[in-house]
């Protein structure tokens, strides 16, 4: 299923260790997507909270549980601690593709490609959510979380590039939560322009 590199178990092992955790096992599991990925959740709990339809995962001392969903999701992938002069943390290397859905996949493409290298520049970025009967679910993050252009961005911006690549699309959906923004670019009622206008 997975594979957990040596530098990866043995930074986990001492992090249990110092965190008086050890006898617990390791709960790794996708939480959703994010403008470069996959986003994981990493967390010791206890043995018994194994749940009967976990994939367990087991490295000797070290048990991994992860529930269905995510295991087919994580198959095939390598954990890997990573500490150097650039980077340190854990990095996980997962060679599934974010979406089954092709359509879903084809907006994921348009986000990547055109629309979070434009709004990069204003510390933002767009997260597909899901795509269901031609309505694509999005949700604004960074500089774009309350900023005072968003109606303007997604509208004449982020909406247009993605009905434009895919026909099949309808509509896109904001589901941002914008009054829990704590740095927008532009602040509401502010002047501005959006970086998609």
């Amino acid at each position: 299923m997975i594979t957990i590199t040596d530098s990866a178990k043995e930074k986990i092992l001492a992090t249990m260790e110092s965190n008086d955790a050890k006898g617990m096992a390791l709960r790794l599991a996708i939480v959703g997507r994010g403008p470069v990925g996959f986003r994981y959740s990493m967390a010791f709990v206890p043995l018994i909270e194994k749940d009967s339809d976990d994939v367990i995962g087991d490295f000797g001392e070290l048990q991994v549980f992860v529930d269905p969903e995510s295991a087919s999701k994580l198959e095939g992938s390598t954990v890997d601690y990573i500490e150097d002069n650039f980077r340190q943390g854990f990095m996980i290397d997962n060679p599934n593709p974010l979406w089954d859905d092709p359509l879903a996949q084809a907006v994921q493409d348009v986000l990547d490609s055109q629309v979070n290298p434009g709004i990069a520049m204003h510390r933002g970025f767009v997260t597909l959510l899901d795509v269901k009967d031609g309505v694509a679910y999005i949700t604004f993050g960074g500089g774009c979380q309350g900023c005072g252009m968003v109606d303007v961005t997604l509208k004449q911006g982020v909406e247009v590039q993605i009905r434009e690549a895919i026909p099949e699309i309808k509509q896109v959906l904001d589901t941002t939560d914008h009054a829990g923004g704590t740095n927008p670019y532009y602040q509401p009622g502010g002047p501005g322009q959006s970086p998609m206008g």
